[in-house]
């Protein structure tokens, strides 16, 4: 199957991603909500900053690599207009992201906080990753 999508299109994507990212876990947004729930320390999150290069590095490449497949669904199904690429986003997250979230949560320690932050950007982003990469012209 062919990516009808540019490169370009998919970079954009997961930087985009990226970005939403640092702002959904910054002070402004959810970052200090996420880090009460996980019952993070300063000493904790000063451990957790020595090794972020690693994390930011795999999670763009993780992002690059759902861009690929987002544009893989889009072209095979047809997809151009908004409508049906918010649907689509929304539906991949439903039915992965969501799920597969809630059941590693439902295993872990974390309470479901976390869980609800976390899954609140992945349908974000699935659905802002959908709709650029149908509507790249």
């Amino acid at each position: 199957m062919e990516i009808q999508t540019s490169l370009l299109a998919i970079v954009v994507a997961a930087f985009s991603t990226f970005a939403l990212g640092a702002l959904w876990y910054s002070p402004f947004l959810f970052g200090r909500l996420w880090v009460k729930a996980h019952g993070y320390t300063p000493d904790k999150l000063v451990q957790m900053r020595a090794g972020a290069a690693r994390a930011y590095g795999v999670s763009l490449v993780c992002y690059a690599v759902m861009a690929i497949c987002l544009a893989l669904l889009i072209a095979r199904l047809g997809i151009a207009d908004a409508a049906a690429a918010v649907k689509l986003g929304a539906l991949c997250w439903a039915g992965f992201a969501a799920t597969l979230g809630l059941t590693a949560n439902m295993f872990s320690e974390k309470p479901l906080s976390t869980y609800l932050i976390d899954a609140g950007f992945q349908l974000v982003y699935m659905v802002m990753m959908s709709l650029l990469l149908a509507l790249w012209r």
